[in-house]
């Protein structure tokens, strides 16, 4: 078989070793500005679909079923994003004859849809949070709130990643968040209608992946922690949830296959809870795709759920069963973004120069660049996925900690240096984790923390830049030079610092 992968980056790598190590060809889609990227080169073939803009190429649907007729694709796998949960392009697969890897367009329709995924959940007896209808206008939000009680959270009925969600407390906040929140969700989801949440207040956002086939049969495969958030999107994840024991595993486990039974689901999906600090959860929403969390479940469970989703839409039988499903161990996951942690997160476009990437037992990259690659403004800025396994937590929080020391990306800033300081964090190493924390955490010092963070790499240029004008202005012996370039990087380090954080006119 061959199978198109309409994405890019990371997850497409990834898709792309999954139809290898299975025996099919892999076929890549690219923009302009992806030609020489990994998934282009590490696919059996590729075919270009537009210039670099994500409408006139990665969303372009018919630049991608044009190429995947032209290479003769028997079927495709979105990835995720894109088209990851777009029924119409679903269709559009099946209608062309090709096998779509993901659940039935029908289903995805289905659940895409928030409040109709919230009707789901209600017929079949799994907690909703309080939410309303889709909004007519402000008025209506205000009569929400003033049920239920502020805080309230606004919700593009299409949403997801973050995108088109914001929270009030006020009356006074509601017009312009309902205007952000419909803007964004014309603009992100073409859909502009937005809902209105009870906001509980320092939840945990705990997912179940499930996975089934077209016979029925449908697992679980026990939950991931996904409450380190900034904004409301993702940046860590780790299986199992420090929150969770096997009697609460259990009971969200059967709630979401109930409400994945009910929307007749199959193929791999997450149902997503809200835990509250009180223990009780609450259904938010289905994922119909891969995540982009999905491999620390890989690790901990043991399953490849890229390959199984291949094999699921290829007609084979789901062969799980779930009582042989059990955890060992536990895993973590940093998403490597370029962006720049001491510059708000601002997006950091430019060439990687230099890339040292970990390795040794336990430690898995899922990456979309190499040396030399170019990170352009017009995707989403994640260039890769540092998991790590170990026995448990502790073992795991070790392990991860020697794996950043040893990941260097140069030429642009990345997202490596807050994860290295959210290990010195209490609260991140006691597992006491909620939605809120991780923005309460740069709220609170974000100069000193971003200072203490960005010192390796200040001090590794630092010696580097040293070491380099001191060869320059003479011949020296290896020591001499080394001795020279260490006594001047201590230097150079520390007015690196002060311009940082603007103490240097310019």
């Amino acid at each position: 078989m061959r199978i198109l992968i309409a994405n890019r980056g990371e997850i497409a790598v990834r898709l792309i070793r999954a139809c290898r190590e299975l025996g099919h060809e892999s076929v890549a889609v690219y923009s302009d500005a992806d030609r020489v990227q990994p998934h282009v080169l590490a696919a059996d073939r590729a075919v270009r679909i537009g210039p670099a803009p994500a409408r006139a190429s990665y969303l372009d649907q018919e630049a991608v079923l044009g190429a995947a007729r032209e290479a003769g694709a028997g079927a495709v796998h979105p990835g995720y994003g894109f088209f990851a949960e777009n029924p119409g392009f679903a269709r559009a697969v099946e209608a062309a004859g090709m096998a779509w890897i993901g659940p039935p367009p029908a289903v995805i329709e289905l659940l895409g849809a928030k409040t109709a995924a919230r009707e789901v959940a209600r017929r079949v007896g799994v907690p909703v949070v309080p939410g309303s209808e889709p909004l007519a206008n402000a008025a209506a939000a205000r009569a929400f709130a003033a049920e239920v009680g502020y805080p309230i959270l606004l919700k593009a009925v299409g949403g997801g990643g973050g995108k088109g969600m914001r929270a009030v407390r006020t009356d006074a906040e509601v017009a312009e968040a309902l205007a952000r929140a419909t803007s964004e969700g014309k603009a992100f989801f073409a859909d502009d209608r937005v809902y209105a949440e009870k906001l509980i207040l320092r939840p945990r956002h705990v997912e179940i992946q499930i996975l089934g086939d077209r016979e029925g049969n449908l697992v679980h495969l026990g939950e991931r922690e996904c409450s380190l958030q900034r904004r409301h999107q993702k940046v860590f994840e780790e299986c199992p949830s420090p929150a969770v024991d096997a009697a609460l595993r259990a009971r969200m486990g059967e709630a979401a296959l109930a409400v994945a039974r009910a929307a007749g689901y199959r193929s791999a999906g997450t149902v997503e809870f809200l835990l509250a600090p009180t223990g009780e959860f609450y259904f938010l929403e289905v994922n119909t795709r891969l995540q982009v969390e999905h491999p620390v479940t890989e690790a901990v469970y043991g399953v490849d759920l890229a390959q199984l989703m291949i094999r699921e839409a290829l007609g084979e039988r789901l062969a799980l069963r779930q009582a042989d499903l059990v955890a060992r161990g536990h895993a973590l996951e940093c998403r490597i973004y370029a962006e720049d942690p001491l510059r708000a997160f601002a997006p950091s476009p430019g060439t990687i120069h230099h890339l040292e990437r970990p390795d040794g037992p336990g430690v898995r990259i899922d990456s979309g660049v190499r040396e030399g690659s170019v990170v352009p403004l017009d995707y989403d800025p994640i260039l890769a996925k540092l998991v790590v396994w170990a026995e448990d937590r502790p073992r795991a929080l070790a392990r991860l900690r020697r794996a950043l020391t040893e990941y260097r990306i140069s030429g642009i800033a990345t997202t490596l240096p807050l994860f290295r300081l959210l290990l010195d964090v209490p609260e991140f190493a006691a597992g006491a984790l909620h939605t809120g924390l991780l923005d309460e955490l740069l709220a609170r010092g974000p100069v000193q923390a971003q200072e203490a963070a960005v010192e390796p790499e200040l001090e590794r240029a630092a010696i580097v830049a040293a070491a380099v004008l001191a060869a320059r202005e003479a011949e020296r012996a290896p020591g001499d030079l080394f001795e020279r370039a260490e006594r001047d990087g201590r230097a150079w380090r520390l007015a690196g610092r002060r311009q940082l954080h603007g103490k240097v006119p310019r």
